[in-house]
């Protein structure tokens, strides 16, 4: 929980007029976020990721799969960092087959789990994302965790984690950008490497399905948004394979409802 956050929030809420304290959270104007140097550094260059097979309720054929595609998202990520001058570290992963606290939150309904303090993310190996782990669900879900590593290592996760809110609803407004950011930088990744991969139509066709579906179903508690809404960050990422389409805290309102 963005705990000094809330604590800014609420002095800032005390010591000003509700009307200032307001219009000092929205529009977004940390420049960070809105404008920071990542947005400017071109397209990711098409590049080679192969996946390996796995098969239904193999965890360990899981666990191989998703070090793998995470190998590539640190080389692609890590040399177009390197193109554009920018400073990069690589992230780690982790797994667990019950949900337990982790980076000092308690785990929720989340299937995988970023934490900036360890540049690590974790995945819930379980019976729903085992089950049928040949959809690109799995690839989709480090790209998207990786996204959450590409806004820590540019410092707009610290200034997300800092910017102020008056109320429940901006919390969830800015919790949603920072997801569906995380979701564009995943489409990014992928239209990278699309043509490496032995996907059709339909693959993409089906992971967009999904997560319409299973967006639908999170947005009842407002903090990662409409189902439509992230499968057309994902799309929007895709399609331009560069981290300029993905500035979700410029975005309108009803883009990341």
């Amino acid at each position: 929980m963005r705990f000094s956050t809330l604590l800014a929030g609420l002095l800032i809420a005390l010591l000003l007029p509700a009307n200032t304290a307001h219009a000092a959270a929205y529009p977004i104007k940390d420049r960070v976020l809105t404008a920071n140097k990542l947005y400017g550094t071109g397209k990711l260059q098409p590049s080679q990721c192969q996946e390996r097979e796995v098969e239904p309720d193999d965890a360990a054929m899981a666990k191989r799969y998703l070090t793998s595609v995470l190998g590539c998202l640190n080389t692609i990520w890590g040399a177009h960092f390197k193109r554009a001058g920018l400073p990069f570290a690589k992230a780690r992963i982790g797994f667990i087959t019950k949900p337990r606290r982790y980076c000092g939150s308690s785990w929720g309904e989340a299937q995988a789990m970023y934490c900036d303090a360890e540049k690590r993310f974790i995945v819930l190996l379980n019976r729903d994302v085992l089950e049928d782990p040949s959809d690109l669900w799995l690839f989709r879900l480090a790209a998207h965790e990786y996204g959450h590593h590409v806004q820590r290592i540019t410092g707009m996760a610290r200034a997300y984690d800092r910017y102020p809110y008056d109320g429940k609803s901006e919390l969830n407004e800015q919790t949603r950008r920072n997801e569906l950011q995380a979701e564009c930088l995943a489409g990014v990744f992928m239209g990278s490497v699309w043509d490496s991969l032995d996907r059709t139509d339909e693959d993409w066709e089906y992971l967009l399905d999904i997560i319409r579906e299973s967006g639908d179903e999170q947005s009842k508690v407002r903090d990662h948004g409409k189902g439509r809404n992230i499968a057309a960050w994902l799309v929007k990422g895709f399609r331009a394979s560069s981290p300029a389409a993905c500035n979700t805290w410029t975005a309108s309102s009803a883009k990341v409802s």
